[in-house]
């Protein structure tokens, strides 16, 4: 093992896993026009293979969990949990933040957050919004997160991209708001520096789309140079090939079906070469 990695092995990243089903994803869900009725639940088989992976390379991670898969699959869940990994809130119905009035977002968190802790008896701390749909025009957002009692947000992505980001954002984790309930963390994906642009280190498409190598080497930058940890994200339906592939442009099918065949050797790898934790754990939160 060269010097670098040994360096970059000292920092333990954060692992983190958005529990959702193939078709509810914004792009599956786009090209579909919403049809996914009658569509099978194949989320159970993809957690059973993130779970056996995480166990052989010793890793922990924060899941996101969507409150309609909870709702489902609440054995899965409890067994999430009881191997050690975060149970964290991804929402109830995968709607966009930037959707939703402040009332239903707020139906949305708490709907959610109640059910996971009803079947975990844990409390729930971390908020991912579906898509990372938090922007600057839905900051009220933060106040409600705070109200409902958690305690840090990952919906924001450092990068410039079509959808969602903002790379003007701070790159590591900064208190995003402080009101009479407390203050509330912002645990941004993981992003590398370079000629002063911030190139996706952090997990998603960009994971499947681009070389392994670039991706670790940009990960051991930020651990080695800046001694920073980054989060890492995927979902379940990214390990899963052989989902069902019903007709879409072409833009669509690129977009969400590109690299899974090789993503579960991919995660594999990247699971070998750096240390993995929760977002509670490495970062503290209270």
């Amino acid at each position: 093992m060269n010097s670098t990695i040994t360096n970059a092995l000292t920092v333990t990243n954060a692992l983190t896993v958005d529990v959702e089903e193939y078709y509810h994803a914004i792009i599956f869900r786009e090209a579909t026009e919403g049809r996914t009725d009658g569509l099978e639940s194949r989320v159970e088989a993809s957690i059973e293979r993130i779970l056996a992976l995480l166990a052989f390379h010793d890793a922990k991670a924060t899941f996101f969990i969507l409150g309609q898969v909870a709702a489902a699959h609440p054995a899965m869940i409890r067994k999430i949990a009881g191997e050690g990994h975060e149970i964290a809130c991804h929402g109830y119905h995968h709607e966009l933040v930037s959707r939703q009035t402040p009332q239903e977002f707020r139906a949305d968190i708490h709907d959610a957050k109640a059910l996971l802790e009803d079947i975990t008896g844990e409390r729930v701390l971390g908020y991912r919004a579906p898509n990372f749909s938090i922007g600057h025009d839905q900051a009220w957002a933060y106040d409600i997160l705070l109200e409902e009692g958690f305690r840090y947000d990952s919906s924001v992505y450092p990068i410039l991209h079509d959808r969602y980001g903002d790379r003007d954002s701070p790159r590591f984790p900064y208190e995003v708001r402080r009101n009479e309930h407390g203050g509330l963390v912002e645990v941004p994906i993981g992003t590398t520096r370079l000629l002063g642009v911030n190139l996706p280190t952090g997990g998603g498409g960009y994971f499947r789309l681009l070389p392994l190598a670039l991706i670790r080497r940009g990960i051991k930058r930020v651990n080695t140079s800046e001694g920073q940890p980054i989060v890492f994200y995927f979902h379940p339906w990214e390990l899963d090939p052989d989902q069902p592939r019903p007709s879409m442009r072409w833009r669509h099918r690129f977009r969400h079906y590109v690299g899974l065949e090789k993503e579960e050797a991919k995660l594999s790898r990247l699971l070998r070469d750096f240390r993995f934790g929760t977002i509670q754990r490495i970062f503290a939160i209270p």
